[in-house]
Parts: C-alpha cells; sequence; structure tokens
C-alpha cells in the first residue's frame, strides 16, 4: 500500500483500522517506519493523518512507539499546527515516563502550555496529565504542580479543562498524603 497516497485524502474509520492492520505485529516494523516518517511529511494532511492513525494502535502496537519517546517529545515542542499538536501530545500520554528518563524541557513546555490561554483546550488539558506523569515522582515538583493549576484557577476554563484540572489535583493530593 502507497501510504502516502492513502494518507492525502480523508480518511474513514475503515481507512484507519486498514493501516492499523497491515502495520500490526513485530513483522510489519518497517511499515511502522514508514508511516512514522510521514509524521514529518510537508503535507500537513499527510501528516495530521499519519499522527491519527498512530493515535489508533492498540496497547500491544502502541509499544513500538516507546522508543521513539524522546523524537516524539521533540516533534511536540516544535509543532506550531495545534492538530499535530494534540495528536502528538496524545501519543506521549500513552507512554511511560520514567523517573530516571525525564526531561526538563518537557516538563517546562507542560508548564508553559498549562497556563498559556494562546493553547488549545485540549493541548492545555493533554498537558496537564502528561505534567502529572512526569512531576509524580518528585513531591517538589508536584507542589510546583498544584501552584500552576491554582494559578490557571482564575481564569475562565471550560468544562473540559476543568474536569482535567480536578482530575490531576486528586492524584497530587493522593500522592502527597
Amino acid at each position: 500500500m502507497d501510504f502516502r497516497k492513502k494518507l492525502l485524502q480523508r480518511l474513514s474509520q475503515d481507512d484507519i483500522h486498514e493501516i492499523c492492520f497491515l502495520t500490526q505485529g513485530p513483522d510489519n516494523d518497517s511499515l511502522k517506519e514508514e508511516l512514522y516518517t510521514l509524521m514529518s511529511d510537508e503535507d500537513v494532511r499527510v501528516s495530521y493523518n499519519a499522527l491519527w492513525v498512530f493515535t489508533h494502535f492498540d496497547l500491544a502496537n502502541n509499544k513500538w512507539l516507546y522508543a521513539k519517546h524522546d523524537e516524539l517529545i521533540d516533534k511536540a515542542i516544535a509543532e506550531k499546527h495545534e492538530g499535530k499538536k494534540r495528536l502528538l501530545l496524545t501519543l506521549l500520554l500513552r507512554q511511560p515516563f520514567e523517573c530516571d528518563a525525564l526531561r526538563t524541557d518537557f516538563i517546562d513546555f507542560c508548564f508553559e502550555t498549562i497556563q498559556s490561554s494562546h493553547e488549545s483546550y485540549a493541548n492545555r488539558a493533554l498537558c496537564m496529565k502528561l505534567a502529572y506523569e512526569q512531576c509524580r515522582y518528585f513531591p517538589e515538583l508536584l507542589s510546583e504542580l498544584s501552584n500552576c493549576l491554582e494559578i490557571i484557577s482564575n481564569e475562565a476554563l471550560s468544562s473540559g479543562l476543568k474536569t482535567a484540572k480536578r482530575n490531576v489535583m486528586k492524584k497530587i493530593l493522593r500522592d502527597v498524603h
């Protein structure tokens, strides 16, 4: 299958399932790599659709992306397209964050995004969750995250952002006690 040609068009659920089926399993890692390369395609639709397909990978095939953890972080930090950034953050939320491999630049990025009224609500909510996943190892960072979430309480938040904030605060309080 010519992935690029397929990704140039509007994808249906059947298209997504077909691509996921074709790339599943360790025997098809080269096809996953081909799809991964298309995440950086110059055509926005192709790159967006490639990211969209990866968000539909099942848990077993999603693990293939774990080796791309730092690359995905770099892409998320640099991405200007709101939708592509949202999909990258979604992919990162499906990955483990290990205590000894945390990146301060990504933690900073998450804190900045949470506080930025120019960012979409979805990206801000995803960054709340990602910040928690990284900060949970360190009480001082949890305290900083809690303070950050308190600061944004003064602005008008969407119901989704309020829910994400409330859920992260519950986790923080559970971890602190």
